[in-house]
């Protein structure tokens, strides 16, 4: 897809930083804007209507948390969390207010950019079509989600019900970081304790049936703490 057409806004405090973010987007066919508050992101986003935001949760006017839940109340657009905050409880809360994805500083430009491509690849699904993906495919592993059949190299795994309903909640959401919160409550519909230990078995039995290892992972990653992440699809 053309990336020319993509605007994103960038809501930084640290012009060092924001320089940089700018640099690496425009020289990737982004249209960049640039916000250094809170106050100029929400208007910005009202003027410009951007595909995606990227933010900082270490603004001076207010706490970039705070920043999502107002612009989660207007806006569906993906918002990427870019911020030195490393506990896990900071991510869980970004991503549970409405965050897409969840970028640790210092990054490397390419994971970011292949973090704001696996977004707004979600968003252009979203928007071009009313109906759900009907599959999935990345390297050896096919998900038709209306047959509800699962491959790798070409034959077919047996799933039960509720690790089928994982699997596909994952790759629904390919390249983005999905809570354990978000998946236990999309899967039994409540936080209850006892679904932490469910999710934990089902994930291992789904993890076995795509034969990954521990230290061996090929399609779905642990984000220590937070959740997991499926493999992006092949474009």
């Amino acid at each position: 897809m053309s990336n020319n057409k993509y605007r994103i806004l960038v809501v930084e405090d640290e012009r060092s930083i924001n320089s940089l973010v700018e640099a690496i987007l425009t020289a990737n066919g982004y249209q960049a804007i640039l916000a250094q508050t809170g106050a100029q992101a929400q208007i910005m986003a009202v003027s410009f209507q951007p595909d995606l935001i990227l933010l900082d949760l270490g603004l001076p006017d207010m706490d970039g948390q705070d920043l999502i839940r107002l612009i989660r109340n207007e806006f569906s657009i993906p918002v990427i969390v870019v911020s030195a905050r490393t506990d896990e409880r900071d991510k869980v809360k970004a991503l549970d207010l409405g965050a897409s994805d969840y970028v640790t500083k210092p990054f490397g430009s390419a994971e970011l950019l292949a973090r704001i491509r696996a977004n707004l690849r979600d968003c252009l699904r979203n928007r071009e079509s009313g109906m759900p993906q009907e599959a999935f495919h990345a390297g050896d592993l096919g998900i038709d989600f209306g047959k509800r059949r699962v491959t790798l190299l070409e034959q077919e795994i047996p799933f039960t019900q509720t690790e089928f309903n994982i699997l596909a909640l994952l790759a629904r959401h390919a390249g983005k970081v999905l809570t354990h919160e978000t998946v236990i409550k999309t899967i039994w519909g409540n936080s209850d304790p006892g679904n932490v230990k469910k999710l934990q078995v089902n994930m291992a039995n789904i993890r076995k049936k795509l034969g990954e290892t521990p230290g061996a992972t090929h399609y779905i990653f642990t984000e220590i703490g937070v959740g997991y992440r499926m493999l992006e699809e092949e474009s």
